[in-house]
């Protein structure tokens, strides 16, 4: 982490809580989508070597999150988050477990009043949350099991692969003419496959190869491994039918986790801001949002879904 954002982590034993105030060098919208957003918690919520894997997410009040951490040799421990309250943009609260995989709490174990509250200061973004226990045995058993230093891994990885890759694809998109792409992930072999579709349509890269090497330095993170400067940050492809292909490289370095039948979606991008609220409304009947269409940091008017066949969807209206 930047040593010159803020991170506070403050035990009150007498009250039974927790107040951690953490700050991000990135917009409200960037680190609001971080948290409420079951592909991206999935990204980043566990501490390494951990990961995340959502089994369900309804982000309403009244809905909640079902989630496993999964530890490299395949241990499971699954946990669920109640939300209570929610002001978009601005805070949420909610009641964490652990329970089994069917989501039945576990009420041997301490369960953690969540309350989440979203500032934005110019560039940066504070998060102020408050972790509050029944009682004080609750509360230490949390510390104990090593929560300060994982919490505090898991929120370091995603602002600036995320920030970097909608300013690329922003840059390569020049005008609101509307379009369809497929936006492709691969778990390292993003290189390989395009060459391969590059043969078989015989088109040119949009703006070449842009590689995770290219990336300034971040002094805030972990320097990059040879292997993942090497790997692809963003490419484009026009096939047939003024078609677009994009595609990019999801690192396990980096806490990606890529699955067949979550590494592909049909890119949508209307002529309007109406047209786009239109499609996605349409489109998404029925089946399951989990980005909703809102104002974008990176300037555009975005969500994503999974309609009611299981297809996944982008909607992106960008402003220019």
């Amino acid at each position: 982490m930047n040593p010159h954002l803020q991170f506070d982590f403050t035990v009150d034993k007498p009250t039974h809580t927790v107040t951690v105030k953490r700050e991000f060098a990135a917009s409200a919208d960037l680190v609001w989508q971080a948290w409420t957003t079951p592909e991206l918690l999935d990204q980043w919520w566990a501490p390494k070597p951990y990961r995340t894997q959502t089994k369900y997410m309804n982000f309403v009040e009244g809905g909640h999150w079902l989630y496993a951490m999964i530890g490299p040799e395949g241990d499971t421990h699954w946990c669920r988050n109640d939300y209570r309250e929610i002001v978009p943009l601005k805070r949420f609260s909610g009641l964490d477990a652990f329970c089994n995989e069917q989501g039945e709490v576990n009420k041997e174990m301490p369960r953690t009043e969540w309350n989440n509250v979203f500032t934005s200061k110019e560039e940066h973004t504070l998060v102020h949350i408050t972790l509050r226990y029944e009682n004080l045995a609750d509360l230490e058993k949390i510390i104990a099991l090593g929560f300060k230093e994982g919490f505090t891994m898991a929120m370091e990885n995603l602002d600036q692969y995320l920030e970097a890759q909608f300013r690329l694809r922003r840059q390569n998109k020049t005008s609101n003419a509307a379009r369809v792409c497929t936006y492709l992930n691969f778990p390292g072999n993003t290189e390989e496959a395009f060459r391969f579709y590059q043969s078989v349509f015989k088109t040119d890269f949009v703006n070449g190869i842009q590689r995770f090497g290219e990336l300034p330095a971040d002094p805030s993170q972990p320097p990059l491994t040879e292997k993942v400067k090497k790997m692809v940050l963003h490419v484009e492809l026009p096939i047939t039918g003024n078609h677009v292909l994009m595609g990019t490289d999801a690192p396990e370095e980096m806490g990606f986790t890529v699955t067949r039948g979550n590494n592909m979606y049909i890119s949508i991008e209307p002529e309007s801001r109406e047209e786009a609220k239109r499609i996605f409304d349409a489109l998404a009947e029925g089946g399951n949002i989990s980005m909703p269409l809102q104002d974008m940091f990176w300037g555009a008017y975005f969500g994503s879904f999974t309609d009611r066949y299981g297809i996944n969807w982008m909607v992106n209206f960008q402003n220019k």
